[in-house]
């Protein structure tokens, strides 16, 4: 925790996207302080067991055992594809409506195209989902060795991706993986 205090700032706050790993641990942080309980213990709760996954999940924790929410998420490939498809059915009641519809709608276009994602062309990021703005409503969560869950409300498609691209960096896997995505949907609606 201390060390986010070390990282410096970037751009001004609102004017632009600026994508920071450690938001999530932020966010896990605030979770476990709000609800008095462990993050690991109110994802189990919350979500791992309504949505009756198949498998144990492990997350990366630090040397004093603080949770790595911005990455060291484990889990089963199935349980990652039963995750999508509850967001892509609307959380099945599972997870509430509205927070699904909140993060459908994606963050500004305006503002993430600001930031230098040539490869993401009116695209956003908002609540912690990336969002492709384009006529099926696609939004993904992203892994920075090319992991992905991609989800396709138009389409009725989930896919899961486990991955290990030898470049960290979305960039060099998505000129085959976007067109991969969208080809399959084709597909499935063919």
């Amino acid at each position: 925790m201390d060390y986010l205090t070390t990282v410096p700032g970037q751009g001004t706050h609102g004017a632009g996207f600026v994508y920071r790993t450690p938001n999530t641990d932020v966010l896990a942080w605030l979770i476990t302080r709000v609800t008095g309980k462990p993050f690991t213990q109110v994802l189990s709760e919350r979500l791992w067991q309504p949505l009756g996954m198949v498998g144990d999940a492990d997350l990366i924790v630090d040397e004093i055992g603080s949770p790595f929410a911005g990455g060291g998420l484990n889990l089963r490939l199935e349980d990652l594809a039963r995750f999508g498809e509850a967001l892509r059915l609307g959380g099945l009641g599972v997870i509430p409506a509205a927070d699904v519809e909140r993060i459908r709608q994606g963050g500004d276009p305006e503002r993430f195209n600001k930031t230098g994602y040539p490869l993401l062309g009116g695209w956003s990021y908002g609540s912690q989902w990336w969002h492709a703005h384009d006529n099926h409503g696609c939004f993904s969560a992203r892994g920075i060795h090319g992991q992905t869950l991609w989800i396709d409300p138009v389409a009725e498609m989930v896919v899961a991706r486990f991955a290990s691209h030898p470049t960290a960096a979305n960039g060099a896997n998505d000129p085959h993986s976007l067109p991969a995505w969208r080809a399959l949907a084709q597909a499935l609606m063919a």
